[in-house]
């Protein structure tokens, strides 16, 4: 007798309509046979226009009524946020043993230890496959194909509304204020777009990729976060004539020290790099292993379609009986990322500096670099529309973190600088 899976389903958004309606036309999509059926719903608004009849489904105005309900085999939480009503709702499903699929970064990135505790005591599912890169399937590719090897790193792109924005200010010659803007108004970033171009987002993303990717415990608090907020349209034009684009990447790979080092910020990357092709809302990530060399995946990071997509994958693993843990060991056994000694990071770097169009600006940057020990690979001095004020750009060999700090400082302290200097890291090969 063919089973029926009851599917509660807090959060009628974007993602959240597209699976209900999914589920409604295709209620036996999962191979292993079984059907899903929504049987219970919970959003802020009842009222609110949507195109499904959510009087089809029991309503509930509490998100954990619904997952304690009877009614409820498979609680779906696309709330969103890293507490309040989505954690609570998350715990009481868990609790119960109930399987648990979700698309909330924020919650498994900061709550993810805890949580997987409490899923593997109770021996429920906690799935969040579309919590990272929408339908592209980053988290089953870490979780499930990659376990017969060691993962070094995992980097790319991991939000599409930044990706959009620098897309734009290089195609169309725009700043980023009037792209941001146009953005808002086509619905592609939020109205507080902080946790988008903050790079928050992508580094609640990239915390769980590293935590799948290495076995640890989610540690949110210890990314590095940069924003693209400083990117300005003159450094998107003097990338492209040194021959790269500006991206927005978020990496994660094991330090020599033991730790994990997992970060968001701009970088340059050569043009013909596929992160540089990837352009508008697309996402991307690269994945490097032991024994399989590197993997690189493109695809839709958010949507209707794809995020509702991904739930549904996420539900048919429940329905075939897939148990593995949380983070690929046990939970008890999970450590958190550990101290990264980030002065100790060797990479290359963009510097802009802008200057006093006068003589000797230029010996007095390169002989400061010099004195610090920073190795000049590549130059650029082009002038500008402003009176008197010229940016000197290059880009540097290998360098060490702590070193090219160092070396900005003492930049930003010259008489001839006329404001802090512009660094941006160069992606790897």
């Amino acid at each position: 007798m063919t089973r029926v899976w009851k599917i509660g389903v807090a959060g009628l958004g974007t993602v959240g309509g597209g699976l209900i309606k999914y589920l409604a036309e295709f209620p036996d999509f999962a191979p292993a046979g079984g059907r899903a059926v929504v049987t219970g719903v919970c959003a802020r608004s009842r009222s609110r226009p949507r195109d499904f009849d959510v009087k089809a489904y029991a309503w509930h105005d509490d998100p954990v009524e619904l997952a304690k309900s009877p009614e409820t085999d498979i609680f779906v939480e696309l709330i969103g946020g890293s507490d309040g009503p989505a954690k609570a709702s998350v715990e009481a499903a868990l609790a119960l043993g109930k399987p648990v699929v979700t698309a909330n970064k924020a919650l498994i990135a900061e709550h993810g230890a805890e949580l997987a505790l409490l899923a593997e005591k109770t021996g429920a599912p906690l799935l969040f496959e579309a919590a990272v890169m929408g339908g592209t399937p980053a988290v089953k590719l870490l979780r499930e194909a990659m376990v017969g090897d060691e993962v070094i790193s995992v980097a790319g792109i991991l939000n599409g509304t930044c990706n959009y924005i620098l897309t734009e200010m290089e195609i169309h010659e725009r700043a980023f204020g009037d792209v941001l803007a146009e953005a808002q108004a086509k619905g592609y970033a939020e109205a507080d777009p902080t946790m988008d171009i903050g790079g928050f987002d992508a580094a609640h993303k990239i915390t769980i990729l590293a935590a799948l990717a290495f076995g640890r415990a989610p540690s949110y608090a210890a990314a590095e976060i940069e924003g693209v907020e400083q990117v300005e349209l003159l450094d998107i034009r003097l990338a492209r004539e040194l021959g790269y684009r500006i991206r927005l990447t978020a990496s994660a790979e094991k330090s020599a020290d033991g730790g994990v080092s997992v970060r968001v910020h701009p970088a340059l990357a050569p043009i013909a790099h596929p992160l540089s092709q990837t352009v508008g809302a697309t996402n991307a990530l690269f994945i490097q292993g032991k024994k399989i060399p590197k993997i690189f995946i493109q695809g839709p990071g958010a949507g209707e379609g794809p995020t509702a997509a991904a739930c549904c994958a996420d539900i048919a693993d429940v329905m075939t009986g897939a148990v593995r843990p949380v983070f690929q060991r046990p939970a008890a056994r999970l450590q958190p990322f550990g101290s990264v000694n980030a002065d100790g990071r060797v990479g290359r770097v963009y510097l802009r500096v802008m200057v006093k169009d006068e003589a000797g600006a230029l010996a007095a940057v390169t002989e400061a670099l010099a004195e610090e020990g920073v190795s000049i690979d590549s130059f650029l001095q082009k002038p500008v529309e402003d009176e008197g004020r010229v940016p000197i750009v290059l880009t540097t060999h290998d360098v060490a973190e702590g070193k090219i700090k160092d070396a900005v400082e003492r930049l930003a302290g010259l008489p001839q600088v006329l404001e802090s200097p512009r660094l941006i890291r160069i992606a790897r090969p």
